[in-house]
């Protein structure tokens, strides 16, 4: 199936705008407002994303625009399964959720970049891919560090 360059970008921006919404709906259930500033944070880096999206659809952005950075792959999420999200969720329960979901992000970049031969649409879609890489590093540190805080014995 043949899609236009502009089809991926509209797929992109859906994502990005759900992505965005299931944060804020996280927000709206947890009590622990360290966790809600993390998933406001991380809604906010979505609607960032939506923007860059809009603009590069727009012919505003070319492919400088993301930088790739090099990311730790702790792949918590792939070992562990997604809780529900509850008023009573934990804190490290929402950081693996949101791992999770920036795992699917990752993926669905990816495989969008795959689908492509060198392009400029490529290059962006990868670097697409990196930043959701790189949100799901930071929720599967705050998974990490909450999950099994540091004692006072080291």
């Amino acid at each position: 199936m043949q899609k236009t360059i502009a089809d991926v970008i509209d797929r992109a921006i859906q994502r990005e705008e759900e992505a965005f919404h299931f944060y804020m709906n996280i927000h709206s259930k947890v009590q622990d407002a360290g966790v809600r500033d993390t998933v406001e944070f991380i809604a906010g880096e979505e609607k960032k994303h939506k923007a860059f999206l809009v603009d590069y659809r727009k012919g505003n952005y070319g492919t400088d625009a993301l930088r790739m950075a090099d990311v730790i792959e702790y792949r918590v999420a792939e070992y562990l399964e997604e809780p529900e999200i509850s008023k009573e969720s934990r804190s490290q329960d929402v950081y693996l959720i949101a791992a999770h979901r920036e795992s699917r992000s990752y993926q669905f970049y990816s495989e969008l970049a795959n689908m492509h031969a060198d392009s400029e649409l490529k290059t962006m879609l990868t670097k697409m891919a990196n930043e959701e890489l790189k949100h799901k590093e930071k929720m599967e540190y705050l998974y990490a560090n909450t999950a099994f805080p540091q004692t006072s014995g080291g």
